[in-house]
């Protein structure tokens, strides 16, 4: 086995830690650009919303018996907004009819 001087083995430690550093910014890079491509290809395929027509004001529903009125949903299901709103009826130990909702909006991207 041959001797390795202090210069040389400073070296090999130098070239091995460049080594790791330029494969994890390679994979960076690569995630990066992934992310991008799915996230494109994503934005093509979700259907654009009708068009909502403003020239005549709609009709106000009547609303339920002990109900607070509309409740505006933003990129979350109807069925997820249910669930959200009895836990936190039950967390705060009040009937759900006695509190109100204005908007649901999921902030996770």
């Amino acid at each position: 086995m041959e001797n390795i001087t202090l210069g040389q083995g400073g070296i090999l430690a130098l070239l091995g830690y460049a080594t790791v550093f330029a494969g994890l910014i390679l994979l960076m890079l690569l995630t990066i650009i992934l992310g991008k491509f799915f996230m494109a290809t994503a934005k093509k395929t979700v259907a654009p919303a009708p068009a909502k027509q403003e020239d005549a004001p709609a009709a106000e529903a009547p609303t339920a018996p002990g109900s607070a009125g509309q409740l505006k949903l933003y990129n979350v299901e109807p069925k997820t907004a249910a669930m959200v709103m009895a836990i936190v009826a039950d967390k705060m130990g009040k009937p759900i009819n006695e509190l109100r909702f204005l908007s649901i909006k999921e902030v996770a991207e």
